[in-house]
């Protein structure tokens, strides 16, 4: 893989500047956050208020602590426009959640919000090994997803040549590929596995590819995952990381030249670590749910928002500014089988060190008799699709999950190809327990 570390006059002042550089900036900025929030929006006011805490009470950073949580149902309770901090009018942009559990989520942006968002995706982008006048196929979803148009202006800012595919069609995916020749993709990753098994269908070799740079979002994957999909192109994947709430794709990015976990933009989000079951502030270094407050948002403040994303802080290498482990799971998506945790990424990890198998799965929770059950769906790769490479792979990940995660499972192995493909963001766990 060709060596596309940036230089560092290439850089934003502020991603080298020093810790204390850092956290002037942060201080300034969240006390504005604070004030806006609490000025503009009546529900802050309320929660501030019924808290005991006033926007001027906060001195230092680590006074934050004493604010009240923001959550994912604030914003489904204010629908639709109930938290924005500025007049309809100044907001120039919309989206949305695809609302599959309620309302849902709507998220706004001013012009300077949109022209922040822009800037750091370039960052992000420039950190992932890209360049201005480079080619980005873009393949994430356009639409209310913030992920397509977010992408997009990012590509533009940076001065690179975007091509605006969104999600889909594969075939004409990797036809396009072929014929314009891009730098990077920026897709996620369980849609690049779907990309990568067309060009194996249509006997193409993806490491003669123009890509150098993979830069995957918006659904957690594992280092496994990484180097499958860098051995068979033959380039950098790269983990960017968001969620609308907050902006969209480019909160955080990972540096193509450590590829440690993604480095958060600290000089536009504050983030914190916290105990998801108590809330406690938790130091760097330990694991426990992030939280964000915006630092620069006007439409749409956010005053610690739980992402339910779990992971913990890390010190900067790349960049001065913190990192955070790469994401692996979410509170939300841990599955509680018979008193174990589980998360859909750790089957991931072992399906990927299993022989045999395509990286490709989903996991059904059902009812045996009063008792929870789970049994994950996989399929063969075409060398091994016979009954016996089958049965041996199916009899190796059921003890690979047993061993590593603690709970007895049922594995199916299909035929190549019988698992159902993701468009989008892949859809891991069907729970059919309640059925």
């Amino acid at each position: 893989m060709k060596d596309l570390t940036p230089n560092k006059a290439d850089l934003d002042a502020i991603e080298i500047a020093s810790i204390d550089e850092i956290r002037a900036l942060q201080l300034k900025r969240l006390k504005w956050s604070l004030r806006h929030a609490y000025d503009n929006v009546p529900m802050y006011k309320e929660r501030f208020d019924a808290a005991g805490v006033h926007p001027d009470d906060l001195q230092q950073l680590s006074d934050l602590s004493k604010f009240p949580f923001t959550y994912k149902n604030d914003l489904r309770d204010n629908y639709p426009f109930g938290l924005f901090a500025v007049p309809r009018e100044q907001i120039i942009r919309l989206h949305a959640s695809s609302g599959t559990t309620g309302k849902p989520t709507v998220v706004g942006y001013t012009a300077n919000d949109i022209s922040n968002w822009a800037d750091l995706v370039a960052r992000s982008l420039r950190a992932a090994g890209l360049r201005k006048g480079d080619m980005v196929h873009n393949a994430y979803g356009y639409g209310l997803f913030t992920g397509g148009l977010g992408a997009h202006y990012g590509i533009e800012r940076l001065g690179a040549t975007v091509v605006p595919m969104s999600g889909g069609q594969t075939e004409k995916q990797v036809g396009l590929i072929t014929d314009f020749q891009p730098d990077g993709i920026m897709v996620t990753p369980s849609y690049m596995l779907n990309i990568l098994e067309q060009y194996h269908k249509i006997g193409l070799d993806p490491r003669d590819s123009s890509l150098q740079v993979g830069v995957f979002g918006a659904e957690p994957w594992t280092d496994a995952m990484r180097r499958e999909v860098e051995a068979a192109f033959d380039m950098h994947a790269v983990d960017i990381y968001g969620l609308s709430e907050i902006m969209g794709p480019g909160v955080a990015s990972e540096c193509v030249e450590t590829k440690d976990g993604p480095v958060i933009w600290e000089d536009h989000f504050l983030p914190e670590i916290i105990d998801p079951v108590t809330g406690e502030v938790l130091p760097d270094g330990e694991m426990g749910e992030l939280v964000f407050t915006t630092l620069t948002k006007e439409g749409l403040p956010m005053v610690r928002y739980r992402t339910r994303d779990l992971t913990r802080l890390l010190p900067g290498t790349a960049r001065t500014m913190r990192r955070m482990e790469k994401i692996t799971g979410r509170s939300d998506d841990m599955i509680i089988l018979r008193g174990v945790n589980v998360f859909p990424s750790q089957i991931e990890e072992q399906l990927m060190a299993t022989g045999g198998l395509a990286p490709h799965y989903q996991i059904e929770l059902y009812k045996a008799g009063r008792m929870d059950a789970m049994r994950v769906f996989v399929e063969a790769t075409p060398e091994a699709a016979d009954e016996l490479s089958k049965t041996a792979a199916a009899r190796m990940l059921t003890k690979r999950i047993k061993d590593m995660v603690g709970v007895s499972t049922e594995v199916i192995v299909g035929d190549p190809g019988t698992v159902e493909r993701s468009q989008g963001k892949a859809k891991r766990v069907i729970d059919k327990r309640d059925a």
